[in-house]
């Protein structure tokens, strides 16, 4: 095979109320919002178009892994520690549900946050090389 996937374009996150799960992350988030429906929405920030789909009660992205252990299923990163700790306090303040800052035993430091619906996601500290080469970040 020589094509090769390129990128993660779009994210779909299950959602009970389209309209309340959009106004969170508008709000709490920051996302723009490119389209809305009675079923969905479309979303966009970090660089991804995120789908807010409607679902049924009781979905989520979250996953369980073999110790039981409720597991995220994506990770957003920042540019460095101070980023990190700087988005971990400005959640606090908007009163996303947030976990404390920790150390996983690999290069960085993570947290977890959970929307409205109890989708469970990962901030991570580390840019990655081929982003930041990319887009020319710099810390």
């Amino acid at each position: 095979m020589s094509e090769k996937l390129l990128r993660v374009g779009t994210t779909y996150i299950p959602v009970v109320s389209v309209e309340q799960s959009t106004e969170w992350y508008v709000n709490k988030l920051g996302a723009e919002l490119s389209y809305q429906d009675k079923d969905k929405a479309i979303l966009n920030f970090a660089n991804q178009s995120i789908f807010l789909v409607k679902s049924k009660e009781n979905q989520s992205a979250n996953f369980y892994d073999i110790y039981g252990n409720e597991h995220f299923s994506l990770t957003f990163e920042v540019d460095g520690l101070h980023a990190l700790e700087a988005i971990h306090r400005e959640f606090i303040e908007k009163q996303i549900r947030v976990g404390e800052i920790e150390e996983r035993g690999h290069t960085g430091r993570n947290f977890v946050f959970y929307d409205v619906n109890g989708n469970k996601f990962d901030v991570w500290s580390e840019l990655s090389p081929l982003f930041k080469e990319k887009y020319e970040c710099s810390k």
